[in-house]
């Protein structure tokens, strides 16, 4: 319940931000049409984020015939845990890692990469989904969508704050407080818009380390997956169509160090691991 709360109150900041954008970049007029896409994008983010955000990696649904293996383990889990078999998809990428998606267990959606199943065997994979899994029964991935979607929002309004600030920030600098406002839409949004991300991604990242340590019987799988991706991905980064949708996935697909990592480090994972198995 809490982890809820502390999650509507992020998304209600998000919201704030995004209509703060619009009043600066447009005035009342501005608040309204930001309060109104605030609103489509939440809805949108219901009903169409597995679609949206499989299409931006170019996802590759497969199906039992194709991919006996992955459907093998998957199907194994999703009976184990009582969830609905969950749609499957490849995408094309050497980096090991994967994401799940979609509005509620009943709409979910799973992804991992060739290169998750090229570098793992079948109880590391099996691992992997379990904590995919997780953030499925916990209906996480839609909020991570709505997330991802409205941190999307926010920095591209930053953007759009940034080039007003050069080429009408002298304007709005004669106009009383505009241009205070107009730095800190410029500087301070889009990090806000971070700062929630990792807010939302961490904490629920545990959790489903945990769901997957309970799945599995035995923490160790997941740890062993967890090393064999950070491996993965100190050779091979991967490349994510946008920022915003680096905290769906069970590792942070880029280089980001420190405070600005999507996720927990994995040491710090091993050890939740490891102390809530006892």
């Amino acid at each position: 319940m809490f982890n809820t709360l502390k999650t509507g109150a992020l998304l209600a900041l998000m919201t704030v931000v995004l209509v703060f954008l619009g009043r600066v970049l447009g005035g009342p007029q501005g608040m309204i049409l930001a309060l109104a896409f605030a609103t489509v994008t939440n809805l949108g983010s219901w009903w169409f984020s597995d679609r949206i955000v499989l299409a931006l990696h170019s996802a590759t649904e497969v199906t039992p015939q194709s991919a006996p293996r992955l459907h093998g383990i998957v199907a194994g889990l999703a009976g184990r845990a009582e969830l609905p078999m969950p749609r499957l998809f490849v995408i094309r990428q050497a980096a090991p890692n994967a994401f799940a998606t979609g509005r509620d267990p009943a709409h979910a959606a799973v992804a991992v990469t060739e290169g998750l199943l090229d570098s793992m065997d079948d109880e590391q994979v099996a691992a992997v989904i379990a904590h995919e899994l997780g953030h499925v029964a916990c209906r996480d991935t839609l909020i991570m969508a709505v997330a991802a979607s409205m941190a999307g929002a926010i920095s591209m309004l930053g953007s759009m704050a940034r080039w007003g600030m050069i080429f009408g920030g002298d304007r709005r600098a004669r106009r009383g407080g505009d241009g205070l406002a107009f730095l800190v839409a410029a500087i301070v949004a889009p990090f806000a818009a971070l700062l929630v991300q990792l807010a939302i991604s961490r904490s629920r990242e545990y959790a489903a380390d945990a769901y997957s340590a309970r799945l599995m019987g035995s923490p160790h799988p997941l740890i062993r997956a967890l090393r064999t991706l950070e491996k993965g991905l100190a050779q091979v980064p991967s490349h994510t169509p946008s920022p915003a949708v680096a905290h769906m996935y069970i590792m942070n697909p880029g280089d980001i160090m420190g405070i600005f990592r999507t996720h927990p480090s994995t040491e710090d994972r091993v050890k939740h691991l490891l102390a809530a198995s006892g």
